[in-house]
């Protein structure tokens, strides 16, 4: 392909939307904006699915003011979707490229998505259509292989930090009438999410108290030994649980609430909280609740971290400079730097780096043991120096009051 031809570039966001994965389309756009190399700036709506209905919008006409507004706001401007590819999709997508001039396609979004970026580029190879592809990293699950971090799980982690403490609170003001507490958090496979509501804990009495990953199987009798534990070490407990823990025979907990699958048909489960509260209430006596932040911990705008929006900003600006480089069927990666000479607490920096999009697909990163107590309800100082760097500004720190006595 001659780079010194004009060709049109598409650009699709796939997958759950995040706080900012808007940052990741401006840092695309931008940058398509100020090469001349790139003519048309398309985008599909509603992802793959937009393309294969042929609904697409004209960036390249938006006013310019809009991108700067986009930096900072939460969701999908694009719109997403879940679709999983059909027979004949992959053929009709490369159709309705050729038909549009397309030969630059940018792909944001996950592991899912990095598959749909990766057929594209098998069947445009296929059909000899002369088709760049490359993926940028999306989730909040903060899954993906060969990243050090995906963007928005920084956000994400703030927010479920934030949420954790805040939502304690009110236990800790009140034990006796509601002394247990379940914060249920996403995450499909991998305990990210969940770990990062310990990132304001200071010490063993900070909650949470006990964390449920998927990496870890569920036992019921364990659990509610540490419950009562530190029930009667603390007169209450605070238990921060992935929607999609399992049991020891694989059976998801949330499985009594599952409302169906999505289009890769992973599971979507509602009662994860619910089942742990009843075990409490049966099996304890002890009175508890749940909160759930849905959708708010994907996208909350208050909870952007800094760290997060640029560096999504950045690989949306470097999957438009690896096209303008002849990369073809690659993802964005983001690399951690430290300054030599000191651990991993010291300074933070992070460029990024390429890697084939065939390694990336289908596949998920779970929780190094290394960041896990023994016991993997816990989470390690090894954790606190990976994530804490990724959530922006750091956590307030709520003071309490003295149990002073009144002398008379």
């Amino acid at each position: 392909m001659s780079k010194t031809t004009h060709h049109n570039l598409i650009i699709g966001q796939s997958g759950g939307a995040t706080a900012v994965i808007n940052a990741s389309l401006v840092g695309a756009v931008q940058t398509a904006l100020g090469d001349a190399r790139i003519g048309g700036i398309f985008g599909m709506l509603y992802g793959i699915e937009g393309l294969l209905k042929e609904e697409l919008i004209d960036l390249r006409r938006q006013p310019n003011q809009v991108w700067s507004q986009l930096l900072n706001t939460p969701s999908a401007a694009l719109g997403i979707c879940r679709y999983k590819l059909q027979a004949g999709d992959p053929e009709r997508a490369i159709e309705l490229l050729h038909r549009y001039d397309v030969h630059y396609l940018l792909y944001i979004g996950g592991n899912d998505s990095a598959d749909t970026a990766h057929q594209l580029t098998l069947a445009a190879q296929h059909a000899g259509y002369d088709l760049q592809t490359i993926s940028v990293p999306k989730t909040i699950d903060n899954d993906l292989l060969f990243t050090d971090h995906c963007p928005g799980y920084g956000s994400a982690a703030r927010f479920l930090a934030l949420a954790t403490m805040d939502s304690s609170m009110n236990t800790i003001s009140i034990p006796s009438h509601y002394p247990v507490k379940v914060i249920e958090t996403m995450g499909r496979d991998a305990g990210w999410l969940a770990a990062s509501s310990a990132l304001g804990k200071r010490d063993e009495h900070d909650p949470p108290h006990i964390i449920l990953i998927p990496e870890k199987p569920f036992n019921a009798e364990r659990f509610l030994q540490q419950v009562e534990g530190v029930y009667q070490r603390l007169g209450y407990a605070i238990i921060v649980a992935c929607e999609a823990i399992r049991d020891e025979q694989g059976q998801a907990l949330g499985a009594i609430g599952q409302v169906g699958t999505d289009a890769f048909q992973h599971p979507l489960l509602n009662g994860a909280a619910q089942y742990l509260v009843e075990l409490v209430e049966q099996r304890l006596k002890l009175r508890a609740r749940f909160d759930k932040p849905g959708d708010l911990q994907r996208m909350a705008s208050n909870s952007i971290s800094r760290t997060d929006r640029d560096e999504a900003y950045l690989v949306g600006q470097m999957g438009v400079m690896a096209l303008l480089a002849g990369e073809n069927d690659k993802m964005v990666t983001l690399v951690r730097h430290m300054d030599p000479g000191r651990d991993k607490s010291g300074p933070y920096a992070c460029t990024t780096g390429l890697v084939e999009l065939a390694q990336v697909a289908n596949a998920q990163r779970l929780l190094p043991d290394e960041y896990l107590s023994a016991d993997k309800t816990m989470v390690t100082k090894a954790f606190y120096d990976y994530a804490l760097p990724l959530i922006g500004d750091p956590l307030p720190q709520y003071p309490t009051l003295e149990k002073i006595g009144i002398r008379q």
